[in-house]
């Protein structure tokens, strides 16, 4: 099961995500997103646990807690779309 965690402490490194998913069952991943450029972390990752009940009791109970003094939002991660959004109309420039 994959588990998006956000709102996280840019801080948070993936084996303290890792730690904090792990009482709940084996986490087979854990990684915090981080900036290509700048290599700082994003505020989310992404857990991946091996049992899907295991999972879901980490979603309910640690939506909404605290890590590293800042409140998490814990939920399933949905597939990445290709639809992002937005106003995809042309422009037109400015000459």
């Amino acid at each position: 099961m994959n588990i998006y965690v956000g709102n996280l402490p840019y801080q948070t490194t993936d084996d303290e995500l890792r730690a904090a998913f792990s009482a709940f069952g084996e986490v087979t991943s854990a990684k915090v997103i981080k900036d290509l450029q700048t290599g700082r972390s994003k505020g989310f990752g992404f857990v991946e646990m091996a049992d899907k009940a295991q999972g879901e009791a980490a979603i309910n109970q640690l939506n909404n807690t605290n890590l590293n003094g800042r409140s998490i939002r814990v939920n399933e991660a949905r597939p990445k779309t290709s639809d992002r959004g937005g106003d995809l109309r042309p422009r037109r420039l400015r000459r």
